[in-house]
């Protein structure tokens, strides 16, 4: 059977169509913020339609990049993108596309994507945590996605870490996603966070936050795995071997929790391999 598959970014959304258990045909675009959702779902509806002649799609997975109320099937709202709020875009997806879609946060779908088949594979309980415009979580324990009793579990990027920090988009003060995301490393150094990532002085310094948010993980959760996906996640040995040197550096005294911190191992498909997760097991 033939997944249509879709990831919903702050700076960029991609679709892929899975037959036979592979990638047949994919494309990405940078997301238009001023266009707001009518641009994406124009977007999304004329990729869609030009594969149409091509493949027969029978159903369609989501991932959406912001919090998602799993059992309504209606995004909450999107803190990068405006005009998100209570909608319902898997009906969209039915009516304009013409396939039965399902759709969660693109930080669940990505723990799906990489604990079926990339970094994530043998490890219970997993916590995969996107790292790129802004931070979000996905909790996959027992092979299935938890997502808590009204669908917030997992969103570790407002979990304050720096009490006397900056304002966050979300109102509070020193939020993980405030000091730690692509969106506003950018907006406070003035250079795209790969650049700055590229300064092995700045790495040091970035860690200590970074690792400040996963610790609370390890504590909580004591996950089997921790794994990062996203754009931050590129910098590669850059950014992890400092990351799980100051992890460790960091973690209680006295707990012997594993801190096993690994890059995502399907790249920017994570949540594409986990749409098909999605919609393979839940349609």
């Amino acid at each position: 059977m033939t997944t249509l598959a879709i990831d919903i970014g702050g700076t960029k959304f991609s679709m892929a169509v899975f037959a036979g258990g592979r990638i047949v045909a994919r494309e990405s675009r940078a997301t238009d913020r001023e266009g707001g959702r009518e641009w994406m779902l124009a977007s999304i509806s004329e990729i869609a339609s030009r594969w149409r002649a091509r493949f027969d799609y029978a159903r369609c997975g989501i991932g959406f990049g912001g919090p998602v109320l799993f059992d309504r099937q209606r995004v909450a709202l999107s803190t990068h993108v405006g005009g998100w709020s209570d909608f319902d875009l898997t009906a969209w997806a039915r009516e304009n596309l013409g396939v039965p879609s399902i759709m969660d946060n693109d930080a669940n779908v990505g723990a799906l994507g990489e604990g079926r088949h990339g970094a994530g594979r043998h490890c219970d309980p997993l916590f995969y945590m996107t790292l790129s415009t802004g931070i979000g979580g996905g909790i996959l324990a027992g092979g299935r996605v938890y997502r808590g009793a009204d669908s917030y579990a997992g969103e570790i990027g407002h979990v304050p870490i720096r009490p006397d920090g900056p304002e966050c988009l979300c109102g509070a003060k020193g939020c993980y996603e405030r000091m730690c995301c692509g969106l506003w490393l950018e907006h406070d150094h003035h250079q795209p966070a790969r650049d700055l990532l590229r300064d092995p002085a700045f790495v040091q310094r970035y860690v200590v936050d970074l690792a400040a948010g996963l610790k609370v993980i390890t504590m909580l959760l004591n996950p089997a795995r921790i794994v990062i996906g996203g754009g931050i996640s590129k910098a590669g040995d850059a950014l992890f071997l400092p990351l799980r040197a100051e992890l460790n550096r960091q973690m209680t005294a006295w707990s012997r929790a594993r801190t096993d911190i690994q890059p995502a191992a399907l790249g920017d498909d994570s949540v594409l391999w986990g749409a098909l997760e999605l919609a393979t097991t839940e349609l």
